[in-house]
């Protein structure tokens, strides 16, 4: 699309792009011009100004109306991205003239929390006390999803589980060891055992678009063993924890991490099961094209300087 960006820069209005979020939301250029306080005519004027710049039609013209198409999906996301960072500045705006000294959202999965997540806000508090974080425990897939609406300044896992994971800027931080896990009451034991010797336990496993599931499938099968047909599913460290507690015919795989620090408590046992896949590796997940804040670029530095001592 020759010279596209340049018209955008120049000709483009927050109008436009808050009427696709509004068509979006209403599936109709009568009740979207509406809520726009439009009339239908200005409208369907500024839809097709907008795609007179963007060189592409946007909704397909049906007797039913306006049926959104693959462009239009790309847009409105975008749309919404643009709209959504503009609420956070404004936020972040209001809270640094109130002297509460902005707003920082992480992203993280639950093996990096412990070592990783913790000690930096520590070290952040202490250098930007009335900053405001929020934190997020999530899978990776729907931490992008926030990260990619403008609700996360950045995300601690893996880009690799989106379908386009060139979207992202990664740096790796490192593994991510993981442990098989017992509820506490489960008998100890000493010697080191193999993934036969739990065939008659039931596993909580991590949903299927994991890359955790993934790994715990590949070393049952490594271990000539089906993955089991009748699993509980979560991506919940509390769900698991607390069904670990509740019977001792459950097993899990857990971030090594976790999986000690609850130990400690003497709320699970880590039994010696010697895993053969290499550990997942996790890193630090950002947009590309995006701006990061004073708070989210100081988060980061401490990331990196935190992996450099470890």
């Amino acid at each position: 699309m020759k010279n596209t960006l340049q018209v955008l820069m120049s000709r483009l209005r927050m109008k436009q792009l808050q009427l696709l979020i509004a068509l979006d939301d209403h599936k109709s250029l009568h009740k979207a011009a509406s809520a726009m306080s439009m009339t239908q005519s200005a409208a369907s004027k500024a839809l097709h100004e907008l795609e007179s710049m963007l060189e592409a039609p946007l909704f397909e013209r049906a007797k039913s109306g306006l049926i959104v198409n693959q462009f239009g999906h790309c847009v409105i996301r975008y749309a919404r991205l643009v709209a959504t960072d503009l609420s956070a500045l404004c936020d972040d705006m209001a809270e640094i003239r109130s002297g509460k000294g902005g707003r920082l959202a992480v992203g993280t999965i639950m093996g990096a929390i412990p070592a990783v997540v913790a000690p930096i806000l520590d070290e952040l508090h202490a250098s930007l006390p009335n900053l405001s974080v929020e934190i997020v425990e999530d899978t990776s897939a729907r931490m992008l999803m926030l990260l990619d609406d403008g609700r996360l300044d950045l995300v601690i896992g893996r880009s690799t589980v989106s379908d386009e994971p060139s979207r992202y800027h990664y740096q790796s931080l490192g593994d991510e060891p993981l442990s098989v896990a017992v509820g506490y009451d489960h008998p100890r034991i000493a010697k080191e055992i193999d993934l036969h010797a739990l065939s008659g336990y039931r596993w909580i496993t991590y949903p299927g678009h994991m890359p955790l599931h993934a790994l715990l499938e590949r070393e049952l099968d490594l271990a000539g063993i089906s993955m089991p047909t009748n699993p509980i599913s979560t991506a919940s460290t509390f769900v698991t924890l607390t069904l670990l507690q509740q019977s001792t015919d459950l097993v899990a795989l857990l971030p090594t991490d976790i999986a000690e620090r609850f130990a400690r408590q003497k709320m699970l046992r880590i039994l010696p099961v010697a895993l053969k896949s290499p550990s997942p590796t996790f890193g630090i997940v950002t947009r590309k094209g995006g701006v990061l804040s004073s708070p989210a670029q100081q988060f980061i530095q401490r990331l990196r300087k935190l992996e450099r001592v470890r």
